[in-house]
């Protein structure tokens, strides 16, 4: 199962427009190709790509979860995993920025 779900990835990954246009990548390309090295159990490569993956996730499953159940910290919570996924997406914006001249 996990094995079709990969393939389909690999064949409709959608193009970066921004890239395209720009010719930099976006804040967000690696996005596509971490989830793609998530599913294929390859933890180091996908952080490599897209550092912030983990961190968004986690800031969503928290935010379904928060929006269910109101955790008394859960706003903190997510205000935190806001900033983190924040901070992870620009500095690696802007490592590649630095390292494509």
């Amino acid at each position: 199962m996990w094995q079709k779900l990969i393939n389909w990835l690999e064949n409709n990954s959608l193009s970066c427009s921004f890239q395209k246009q720009f010719g930099i990548e976006c804040p967000g390309c690696g996005f596509q190709s971490s989830l793609i090295a998530l599913l294929k159990g390859d933890l180091i490569e996908s952080i490599h790509l897209f550092p912030a993956l983990f961190p968004i996730f986690s800031l969503f499953a928290l935010l379904l979860l928060h929006l269910k159940f109101k955790f008394s910290w859960g706003a903190i919570a997510i205000k935190i995993l806001f900033l983190i996924s924040t901070l992870l997406i620009l500095g690696n914006f802007f490592q590649k920025l630095l390292l494509q001249n």
